[in-house]
């Protein structure tokens, strides 16, 4: 097919508020290259944020939407970049990402707001990809293969539920599956076993599920909500292919002004955290670790990066920010990556190659507040990064996996689930 010069050309840029899986207001963006090639990318939320984060731009409008409404950042979008970028190659993503930056002029793009530039650097792309008559991950990277292993959230605490557990996420991670549909089916029978469990123990309320589809029991203690989610994993029969993992979020329940983590009931030490830390080591199969403790308390990170011996993950530690990885490159292992964090796609890839030079694993996430769009696995799959982390059941959760089941029958005998090699899947 003949792909003309006007083909790549930017043409129009459209953005729109949108609901999310919260009910709460979004951006969506629409990238028109030429006259008839069009990429579309929606923008997820966080409830759970770090501080170094990208800004995300709400009205503040109490009256409408609580103050939650998105029309400061859609009107920046139509009236602030759209005339600077319309006219560039759409296949230009580096410098129409540093047009943005520099448009907004703010350390954390506070002026035009993160959620209004990673939504047009994703849309972007996603023109881009389509002009070149290529799927998203083929476009990012020609030599995009790796399947992920997913880190699936069955039950659910902190700021996504209303229950009292203070981890956030409680996660199966099925690194003995073969391939990405046998960890979805290894997903399915341990959930499945987890709700009859559940409902069982404390009725039918505590599989309600919380904000990224896990269940949310009135559980308090991590060690009993793990009991049950071993004992699941046992009655579906995957012992030998399931490993655990852990959001603890420790932000959430550090008292900055007394320096000490509130945590089940008690007030704890950093040293106190560890010694947690290991006791659930030594008594299950735990692989991963996501923010173990608060996102300054760089000694707690180094202490759990020398002594666990498992895969120490930082979100808010790091905030997908390549300077902060080169920073703190010491004092963990892993990076949980967040395109919406940084705020445009080349932020997000220099964060994944700053990660990979100082070999860390890379754990590309959503946010509790996500929408239909499946762009994340696109992502994943075109970094070959080794891991997933998008939450357990409803649509928008299920839509990422989907799509990976979609690429990983596309790439057929190309495919390589990275199963036990998650950090290093080359």
């Amino acid at each position: 097919m003949y792909l003309g010069k006007n083909r790549f050309t930017i043409t129009k840029i459209v953005a729109r508020e949108i609901l999310d899986c919260r009910f709460n207001p979004t951006v969506q963006v629409d990238v028109w290259a030429g006259d008839d090639v069009w990429g579309r990318a929606d923008v997820p939320a966080g409830r759970s944020r770090g501080e170094r984060e990208a800004w995300e731009l709400r009205d503040g409008d109490k009256k409408v939407f609580g103050g939650l409404g998105v029309q400061k950042a859609v009107k920046n979008i139509h009236e602030i970049i759209a005339p600077a970028l319309i006219g560039m190659d759409v296949r230009d993503q580096r410098n129409i990402d540093l047009a943005m930056i520099k448009l907004d002029g703010t350390p954390n793009k506070k002026k035009l707001g993160g959620n209004a530039t990673i939504g047009v650097s994703m849309a972007v792309a996603r023109a881009a990809a389509n002009a070149c008559n290529l799927p998203l991950y083929r476009y990012l990277n020609v030599n995009a293969y790796v399947l992920p292993v997913p880190l699936l959230n069955y039950i659910n605490g902190g700021r996504l539920t209303s229950n009292d557990l203070d981890f956030q996420e409680i996660c199966i991670f099925p690194v003995g599956a073969e391939t990405f549909r046998e960890s979805m089916i290894i997903g399915w029978d341990v959930y499945n076993a987890l709700r009859d469990i559940l409902s069982s123990k404390y009725g039918k309320i505590a599989v309600n599920v919380g904000d990224e589809g896990g269940f949310a029991p009135p559980i308090v203690s991590i060690k009993e909500a793990m009991d049950h989610l071993v004992k699941a994993v046992k009655v579906a029969g995957h012992e030998k292919k399931v490993q655990y993992g852990f959001d603890c979020a420790a932000t959430h329940f550090y008292d900055a002004k007394k320096k000490v983590y509130k945590f089940e009931g008690e007030e704890r030490t950093n040293k106190d955290m560890l010694a947690f830390y290991k006791e659930l080591i030594k008594k299950y199969p735990i692989a991963t670790m996501e923010d173990p403790f608060d996102e300054d308390d760089i000694e707690g990170f180094k202490m759990a990066t020398e002594q666990l011996g498992i895969q120490i993950v930082g979100d808010d530690f790091l905030c997908t920010n390549p300077k902060l990885i080169r920073e703190r490159a010491d004092y963990c292992n892993a990076l949980l990556l967040k395109f919406n964090q940084i705020g445009t796609l080349s932020e997000t890839m220099d964060a994944a190659e700053s990660a990979y030079r100082h070999k860390f694993g890379i754990m590309v996430s959503e946010r509790s507040g996500e929408t239909e769009d499946p762009i994340l696995s696109d992502v994943t799959v075109g970094i070959n990064a080794g891991q997933i982390k998008t939450g357990a059941t409803r649509s928008e959760r299920t839509v990422k996996y989907n799509r990976l089941l979609e690429i990983e029958h596309e790439l057929g005998d190309a495919a390589l689930y990275a199963g036990r090699m998650y950090t290093n899947p080359f």
